[in-house]
């Protein structure tokens, strides 16, 4: 995928209602999790990221600065995020409770 062509989120459209669900995908351009949550808005927020899994099952759920993660929006208005963190680094990451 060709994330060059694709719309940056600005600062103010950084909110759980834009994002959720969003697929994020690692240094490979492999899907390595979806955003499950977020915590704040704008550049400060916390993205909860489920990675790894199954159809929602068995996915660890961590805890990511927004800083961290690219969020844009393709040619069909989707949104979804870039992250340089592999999933294996993702996974290694203390787990997420609600």
């Amino acid at each position: 995928m060709d994330h060059s062509k694709h719309t940056p989120l600005r600062p103010d459209e950084l909110s759980f209602a834009t994002v959720d669900g969003a697929n994020v995908y690692g240094p490979d351009d492999n899907h390595i999790g979806d955003v499950s949550h977020f915590h704040g808005t704008g550049q400060h927020a916390q993205a909860i990221v489920d990675v790894g899994g199954f159809l929602g099952l068995g996915a660890k759920p961590v805890s990511l600065p927004v800083s961290s993660l690219n969020f844009m929006r393709d040619e069909n208005g989707k949104v979804h995020a870039t992250t340089a963190m592999s999933k294996d680094e993702l996974k290694n990451l203390p787990e997420h409770n609600h």
